[in-house]
């Protein structure tokens, strides 16, 4: 066991190298996102406390319109900016430039829409909140270029306060507001301020002053990679969201509120883990792309560190799903339960197929990532309707867990050919971990005969320590089968 612990410190020591920049970085971003993380908690407890379901479903309708308007317009323009192996000072300008330009573009499109939008879900209050939400959209726009350089520089300390800033100001103004008003805008005002938050510190974190100019060749240069994050992202938004428009537009804005609440705790292996993994991961892919090896085995560390976590957090965030409803949200949210327990597994799956995203987009070759969203839409979409008509919320859930089975496949099937790698490598890891997991399982039957709160935490802290023990004893196997291991 101490032996273990001293190869992980090792493995962990931050170093003068690209190894030390992505430790550290992974740091800051994993802190970010347990800041971020701490401080949405407490403010959806209070804020759900307060406001009903169909609160949430209304300002869900917004979000979904601006998150619409804003993907079909996405250019990746800082996604190249960041894989650039060249110097990128030249190309700041333009990007900022049309960056503003389309900000202001977005915001008066969402405040003419807005009616129509309201008149397609049937929620005429939503046409006030959307024009409002709109100017987001101008504020995000003007935000200061120059910080593309703490992802592109592996700079997690400076994203760190910089990203937040804006979760500060959301949450503070979202909580007061919410006391004030008792009402929806408490979202809205919330959402302004986080914006405009991010936008002040912007420019006060980092010394670039932009200025107003396009050069188009260098717009042309960056838009030729962008083309193909445009073409995923809107395939991702359709995926991601799609789901969303179909809820709202046939269940009603109770239904979304609910729906999008079971997501949004269901999928953090997705979106807690991946989201650390690919912002850390991507620059530092970046930059060992033409060393297969050295990528290879960045890879397979990333992998096994994500499936480790991911299955560790599903499994809890399943056994818990009642209580930790009841007790944070209130039992004016427990009809979503069944739903959040089945979107679990598709989350998990999502953070499996999210390691690989980043190797695609390091590379050089993020078309593949746009023909996976075209599998996974594809498949949504023809089980979607049938699947939402018949059982409601849990057919939502249903078509999602298909349709994420089958992106998972084909991302690990391509994946294996460009690291060189046989997929029976990534089924063995997998496998491990599954059972790392089920096999201390069996102590979790005790949890729905415990008599009080003090009990369940008992038998979840045991059921944790065991899940390390198990991964640490399948992983000795694992490399005396000589196989890619993280130790």
């Amino acid at each position: 066991m101490v032996n273990v612990i001293r190869q992980v410190a090792h493995l962990l020591k931050p170093g003068s190298g690209l190894t030390g920049k992505v430790v550290r970085g992974g740091f800051w971003v994993f802190a970010l996102r347990l800041s971020n993380r701490l401080l949405g908690l407490v403010s959806t407890i209070i804020l759900a406390r307060v406001l009903a379901p169909s609160d949430f479903g209304l300002f869900g309708v917004a979000l979904l319109a601006m998150g619409a308007i804003e993907t079909f317009s996405q250019m990746g323009i800082n996604i190249a900016l960041v894989q650039k192996k060249d110097e990128i000072a030249s190309y700041l300008d333009t990007a900022w430039t049309f960056q503003a330009l389309r900000g202001a573009l977005l915001a008066l499109i969402l405040f003419a829409i807005a009616p129509s939008v309201a008149f397609f879900f049937d929620t005429p209050a939503a046409t006030p909140i959307l024009q409002v939400i709109g100017f987001s959209t101008l504020i995000r726009g003007l935000t200061n270029i120059g910080v593309v350089y703490f992802q592109k520089e592996l700079e997690f300390n400076k994203q760190y306060f910089y990203q937040l800033s804006g979760t500060v100001s959301n949450v503070a103004v979202a909580i007061t507001a919410v006391i004030l008003l008792q009402n929806i805008w408490a979202l809205v005002f919330g959402l302004l301020a986080g914006n405009l938050a991010q936008l002040i510190v912007s420019y006060a974190i980092h010394p670039y002053r932009p200025r107003p100019r396009i050069v188009w060749k260098q717009f042309l240069d960056l838009f030729h990679f962008g083309k193909w994050f445009l073409g995923s992202s809107i395939l991702i938004y359709l995926v991601t969201q799609g789901d969303s428009i179909l809820v709202g537009k046939l269940l009603g804005v109770t239904a979304l509120g609910l729906y999008q609440m079971a997501y949004r705790i269901s999928n953090m292996p997705a979106t807690e883990i991946t989201h650390v993994i690919s912002e850390v991961t991507f620059p530092a892919y970046a930059k060992i792309q033409k060393d297969l090896w050295r990528l290879r085995e960045a890879y397979f560390k990333v992998f096994h560190l994500t499936l480790f976590f991911s299955f560790l957090i599903a499994w809890i965030i399943f056994i818990l799903s009642y209580d930790i409803t009841l007790l944070f949200l209130g039992d004016k949210w427990l009809a979503m339960v069944p739903t959040m327990k089945i979107l679990i597994f598709s989350g998990l799956l999502r953070s499996i197929e999210a390691t690989a995203n980043p190797i695609f987009n390091a590379v050089g070759k993020p078309f593949i990532v746009t023909k996976g969203e075209i599998i996974r839409s594809v498949a949504l979409f023809i089980t979607i309707y049938p699947l939402i008509y018949y059982y409601g919320l849990l057919g939502v859930s249903l078509s999602l867990l298909f349709s994420n089975s089958l992106t998972t496949i084909y991302f690990i099937k391509i994946l294996a050919s460009l690291l060189s790698l046989r997929i029976y490598i990534f089924i063995i890891t997998v496998s491990f971990n599954t059972l790392s997991i089920i096999v201390p399982s069996s102590l979790l039957f005790l949890y729905n005969f415990a008599i009080n709160f003090y009990l369940k935490f008992l038998i979840i802290i045991i059921f944790i320590i065991l899940y390390f023990y198990f991964s640490l004893l399948a992983n000795n196997i694992y490399k005396r089968l000589n196989l890619k291991t993280v130790f």
